[in-house]
C-alpha cells in the first residue's frame, strides 16, 4: 500500500464517505490517488485532488455512462478505461457538482464489480438531499 492521500475539498471528502459507507469497501493509494475497491480487489472509484483545489471522481459506469456524460466535467476514463465503460468527472475548486447524482452513480459503480451475493444483500443508501442557501 501507497502512503495516504488525504483528500481536502469538502465534497470530495463527501463522496469519499459516501463509497466507504458500501460494505467490504477498503481505501488504498496506488499511483497518489484514492482507490476505494471492493473486498480489496476490484475498484469502483479513483479520487484525486489537483494543485489548483479542484477534483476528480472516475466511476463504473455500464449501464449509465452515456447519461453521466451529460453532467459538466465528464468524459470518457482515459487510458482505455472509456471503453469499459469508467466516467471522470473534474471540478474545480468553486464548482458546485450534483453530489446526490453523483452518490447514484457510486452505488451503480460499487454493484458493477461487487460480488452478486453482497450486492444483492445490500440496500441502496440513501442519497441525501442539499439544501438550498437561503
Amino acid at each position: 500500500m501507497s502512503a495516504t492521500v488525504k483528500l481536502k475539498h469538502a465534497l470530495a471528502k463527501e463522496l469519499r464517505k459516501a463509497a466507504l459507507a458500501f460494505p467490504e469497501t477498503v481505501e488504498d493509494f496506488p499511483w497518489g490517488h484514492n482507490a476505494f475497491k471492493v473486498a480489496g480487489k476490484k475498484a469502483f472509484l479513483f479520487m484525486g485532488e489537483d494543485e489548483k483545489g479542484g477534483w476528480s471522481a472516475s466511476m463504473k459506469l455500464p449501464f449509465r455512462n452515456d447519461e453521466a456524460l451529460a453532467v459538466k466535467g465528464a468524459q470518457r476514463t482515459e487510458y482505455g478505461l472509456g471503453r469499459a465503460g469508467w466516467i471522470t468527472f473534474r471540478f474545480t475548486a468553486k464548482a458546485k457538482p450534483p453530489m446526490p447524482k453523483l452518490i447514484d452513480y457510486l452505488d451503480e459503480s460499487w454493484r458493477a464489480v461487487a460480488p452478486k451475493k453482497l450486492s444483492a444483500a445490500f440496500a441502496p443508501p440513501a442519497v441525501p438531499k442539499r439544501r438550498k442557501a437561503t
